[in-house]
């Protein structure tokens, strides 16, 4: 069983006990957060066949928040003695999806 989810304006293909780092969440550590999902889809174990949902929830857990590596951006202009450096480290929420609910 799959289903792809949306957060922080990125897609994400999940399976159940994936742990996965997205875009910070405001939710508190060991909080439950649902999440609807764009598609999923579920294979019996008895037979090949797939069943496709376009309606699916999909319950994660936050495990922690934490920050991303750190992106060193430099801007320079030759012939202007112009320089500037700055850094960026995004702040990222990791969550372990626990159960995919189709409907």
């Amino acid at each position: 069983m799959y289903a792809i989810i949306e957060t922080g304006g990125k897609q994400y293909w999940v399976v159940p006990g994936e742990i996965l780092q997205v875009e910070k969440l405001t939710a508190q550590e060991g909080a439950e957060v649902t999440f609807k999902a764009l598609w999923s889809a579920s294979q019996d174990e008895k037979s090949a066949s797939v069943a496709k949902s376009p309606a699916a929830k999909v319950t994660a857990r936050i495990i922690r928040h934490l920050k991303g590596p750190k992106i060193i951006v430099y801007h320079k202009k030759t012939k202007k003695a112009y320089e500037k450096a700055s850094g960026h480290r995004q702040e990222l929420t990791e969550i372990e999806v626990k159960d995919i609910q189709l409907s």
